[in-house]
């Protein structure tokens, strides 16, 4: 798939800034004689659109005509009490002598940044910051501020932008879980691995008048991040006795690393034949409402929406939805390392995938009854947190070539089983959009379950969207009691239905 990467618009340099100002005041003579010199960073190099966002600032939220006195980024790592992580890695980054020190020093780090912050979510260690244990938001901008690190080292041995890409890559791959799975290879122990994601829709909102302050989406963490973060490394006794061991990890929000192959290289390993093949994979991300959606099919099409580096690969044109035969950008392809074909194909792979999940238990287990209701949660039933609902609509074009599009099973009904079976998308049929939708979401799915087939796995697989945690009692303050408690209990309800899918695992 070819694609162009948008280009930063420099903004932004000044919060790595601050970032290397902090090493010069914590590092002892000799490094901050490095630090100072060549060989470190080069401020002049353009970052990311997402590292871009370290250096937004939210109206003060008594005064909105004011700015916060500190970024939204600095608050959300030293509320992690990650504040020293990014000095650090500059700090030896700034040492590195060759790019095979430099490969495992991004390893290792990046390892350490998801292992502290797993330790952090399930409490393992004095929780540092004064945020929440659960918030997600940490890692993500911790991340974000190493990786625009790495971007604008300027190294003093012999590198190319593709040594770069590499650094970045493998960094944020670590830093996100993907490295860090180990099941179990013992007899008997039911293996389930789960994916989260990033925040995302981080730009715009409620806006003040502060002068160069920014609006408040920025505030948007996302509950199945905090999922993995909370699973990760965990277990779990099932009802028939057995002991579940639960693997997670994170995603990002963009279209180019799904391309590149990001959730198959996390997730196919433990696909194949071998004593740690996962018994259960399950994706897992954020929706609208107050429901969990359990979606059944899932879409190959996809890129309508952009992604938090703002792009996507397939906008509507004037309106009107481009069509997969006339562009192959709107349809995901997979690498050819896990049997992506060297051709673009309509049929191969498929326009659709079918969940493998089991819908009826998970429904039944009624995993909402024992969460606290949130303030302002709207599901009609107060004896649970969250409805659940198997999630059957999806839209088609009946018509590869044509942009004429049907949607079906919509809305789903509420009731399990329904009293009229759902209608499979049309043999022949070219997809638009899953019941997750044609966002990541639905192409995590997708891929999650192609991989299922692709191996031929008769296991749960599917993906379990949330209810929506956005919600604040305040216009522009980083965190309030509301936005916990809805992380809290949408967490707490995932966690049940993660666990209703073990129960199942023979």
């Amino acid at each position: 798939m070819k694609y162009s990467r948008p280009k930063s618009a420099g903004v932004g340099a000044s919060a790595l800034a601050i970032v290397a100002a902090t090493v010069l005041a914590t590092a002892g003579p000799a490094s901050s004689t490095i630090a100072r010199g060549p060989g470190c960073l080069d401020s002049g190099t353009p970052l990311s659109v997402e590292e871009n966002r370290l250096g937004f600032t939210l109206p003060d939220d008594d005064n909105p005509a004011v700015p916060q006195s500190r970024t939204f980024a600095r608050q959300m790592i030293e509320g992690g009490g990650f504040q020293d992580f990014g000095p650090a890695l500059i700090r030896d980054l700034c040492r590195t002598k060759s790019l095979k020190a430099a490969a495992a020093l991004v390893l290792r780090k990046g390892e350490d940044l998801w292992r502290d912050a797993v330790r952090r979510a399930q409490q393992q260690k004095p929780v540092r910051g004064d945020l929440p244990s659960s918030d997600d938001r940490p890692l993500y901008w911790t991340r974000l501020e190493s990786t625009a690190a790495l971007r604008q080292w300027a190294p003093k041995f012999r590198s190319s932008a593709a040594d770069r890409t590499e650094l970045i890559t493998t960094f944020d791959r670590a830093s996100r879980g993907m490295f860090d799975i180990d099941f179990p290879g013992k007899k008997g122990v039911k293996r389930v691995i789960a994916s989260g994601f990033d925040p995302y829709t981080l730009d715009g909102g409620t806006t003040g008048p502060a002068p160069e302050s920014v609006g408040n989406n920025i505030r948007h963490g996302n509950p199945s991040g905090a999922t993995a973060l909370a699973l990760d490394g965990t277990t779990y006794r099932t009802k028939s006795g057995k002991i579940a061991h639960i693997e997670a990890y994170t995603l990002p929000v963009n279209y180019p690393e799904f391309q590149r192959g990001y959730l198959e290289d996390t997730v196919g390993p433990f696909m194949r034949p071998g004593p740690k093949r996962v018994d259960a994979s399950i994706t897992v991300s954020q929706a609208g409402g107050a429901v969990f959606n359990l979606e059944q099919w899932n879409a190959r099409y996809h890129g309508v929406s952009l992604g938090n580096d703002n792009f996507r690969p397939c906008a509507a044109v004037n309106g009107v939805p481009q069509i997969a035969v006339n562009n192959n950008e709107c349809n995901a392809s997979v690498v050819e390392r896990w049997g992506g074909p060297r051709n673009f194909s309509l049929t191969e792979p498929p326009q659709w995938t079918a969940a493998t999940l089991p819908i009826a238990e998970m429904i039944r287990a009624n995993t909402g009854a024992s969460v606290p209701r949130p303030p302002g949660d709207t599901w009609p039933d107060p004896s649970v947190a969250f409805g659940v609902v198997w999630h059957t609509n999806y839209t088609q074009f009946p018509d590869c070539a044509s942009t004429t599009r049907v949607t079906r099973n919509n809305p789903p009904p509420v009731e399990y089983p329904p009293a009229t079976a759902p209608i499979p998308p049309d043999p022949g049929s070219c997809s638009y959009s899953g019941g997750g939708g044609n966002y990541l979401s639905n192409e995590s799915a997708y891929r999650n379950t192609l991989l299922r087939d692709r191996m031929g796995l008769d296991i749960p697989a599917g993906h379990i969207h949330t209810p929506d945690m956005q919600h604040f009692e305040t216009d522009f303050k980083p965190s309030d009691a509301t936005f916990d408690a809805w992380r809290l209990a949408i967490v707490a309800q995932t966690r049940n239905l993660i666990h209703a899918v073990a129960d199942t695992v023979s």
